[in-house]
């Protein structure tokens, strides 16, 4: 029990990403069938946003088509960009009430944390019952395996590394789409001298900042050198990362003042209204962009990796697993099958703004922002992202607190030193 409270109340204070912030942080109860007698299945998760709501909905429907003895409660958490729904999720599980099954991010962070707390049984026999070995790429697999066992279901892939820009002003502007630093501090002070906002930034939660300050890590010191700082394997007082942290407080003299009270949609949004000409973040902002703003890709909005880091792909994955505790496991196996397959994540994916990671998805039934990811995807290097799942959560809180300094008063060295100190107190798989 001990290492189970210890290893949920690490969790509770990461922040993930994949979701709209919304008001409130009660669950959100639906139902998908009305069947007499049927079983409940309660899924756990902090997708509240519209995007994300009703992607989850449309999944529900298409396993209630497929097994319609079951009910499915939705057991949506809002608020917090996920920290919320991680506090309630660790007191389910301390009191011995685990959901169905609930959503977690791949790697070697967030859900490794609740497999070493014993909350997460394997799923190797579903994955050769179902075939999926040979269904999704060995690179992904490797971020749900720890120990020759494989424990989560992903659903869907997002790309952090992604810039986005508003085509219009670029246009306007005679501006190229910055591919080094270099580029983005010329085209920023271009867009600077006509009053744009250069860089559109929030930073309700220090998430967003951390996000950004990763994806300028990974441009710099480039993706070896990047999985070796995650692995331990590499000093995070190296110069890379030093000079890293000084091109990310450059790029803070550029942005909005008002980041601190910002969600990330609503710096999207001044991108989206050409108030502001670029900003940095995942790619559930292409969700937010065409579900909620229903604007078109590459003209409502553009996209291109983040300055240095072509040819890289960093992964963001939300995934299910199956709870160690559930008195029936039978209900969500069922789910993870539907949820795995090809079928179910063609009927979540594009209504939630991201793609499915599985090798036989068709591109076609994407819109051209994630074509253009798929091929990334699966032709570029997988990296994962400091806070979505990269490293344990006690070096997350650690970065996250050191950034909220870092924001205020832009010590590069005190950052520097923070951030080696959270990785010592915290050693990196």
């Amino acid at each position: 029990m001990k290492v189970r409270r210890s290893a949920a109340t690490a969790l509770a204070s990461v922040f993930a990403v994949g979701a709209l912030a919304a008001c409130g942080t009660q669950p959100t109860t639906s139902s998908s069938a009305p069947a007499h007698g049927s079983k409940q299945l309660q899924i756990f998760s902090w997708w509240t946003g519209v995007a994300s709501s009703k992607a989850l909905a449309a999944l529900n429907k298409q396993f209630v088509k497929e097994y319609p003895q079951y009910k499915v409660i939705n057991e949506a958490v809002a608020g917090g960009a996920g920290s919320n729904a991680k506090a309630v999720l660790a007191s389910r599980l301390e009191a011995g009430n685990p959901p169905g099954t609930f959503q977690v991010h791949a790697g070697h962070g967030s859900l490794y944390s609740w497999v070493q707390a014993g909350d997460l049984s394997p799923l190797n026999s579903l994955y050769k019952q179902q075939g999926w070995y040979h269904d999704y790429p060995s690179s992904l697999l490797k971020l749900l395996t720890f120990h020759g066992k494989i424990y989560a279901v992903p659903v869907d892939m997002q790309r952090d590394n992604v810039l986005w820009y508003n085509p219009t002003v670029f246009h306007r502007y005679h501006l190229s789409v910055p591919r080094t630093f270099s580029q983005f501090f010329h085209d920023a002070r271009v867009l600077k001298s006509h009053g744009i906002t250069p860089l559109a930034l929030a930073n309700h939660g220090n998430w967003e900042a951390t996000l950004l300050w990763s994806d300028v890590l990974l441009g710099t010191v480039g993706p070896t050198q990047y999985d070796a700082l995650l692995s331990g394997h590499a000093s995070w007082t190296s110069p890379g990362v030093i000079q890293a942290t000084r091109t990310f407080t450059k790029m803070l003299s550029y942005a909005n003042t008002d980041y601190t009270a910002l969600h990330w949609d609503q710096a999207d949004q001044l991108v989206a209204q050409g108030k502001a000409g670029m900003n940095i973040m995942g790619d559930w902002a292409q969700g937010y962009f065409t579900t909620d703003l229903h604007l078109t890709p590459g003209k409502g909005f553009g996209w291109a990796p983040t300055p240095g880091s072509a040819g890289t792909f960093a992964v963001v994955s939300d995934v299910f697993g199956l709870p160690s505790h559930l008195k029936n496991k039978t209900p969500t196996l069922d789910y993870l099958k539907v949820l795995g397959s090809q079928k179910g994540q063609a009927i979540f994916n594009p209504l939630k703004g991201t793609f499915s990671p599985r090798l036989d998805a068709n591109p076609k039934a994407y819109d051209a922002y994630s074509q253009s990811a798929m091929k990334s995807y699966k032709r570029d290097k997988l990296v994962l992202t400091i806070g979505q799942g990269a490293v344990n959560p006690g070096f997350t809180t650690g970065v996250e607190n050191a950034m909220e300094i870092l924001v205020s008063n832009h010590n590069v060295s005190q950052f520097v030193h923070a951030v080696a100190n959270a990785a010592k107190s915290n050693p990196l798989p």
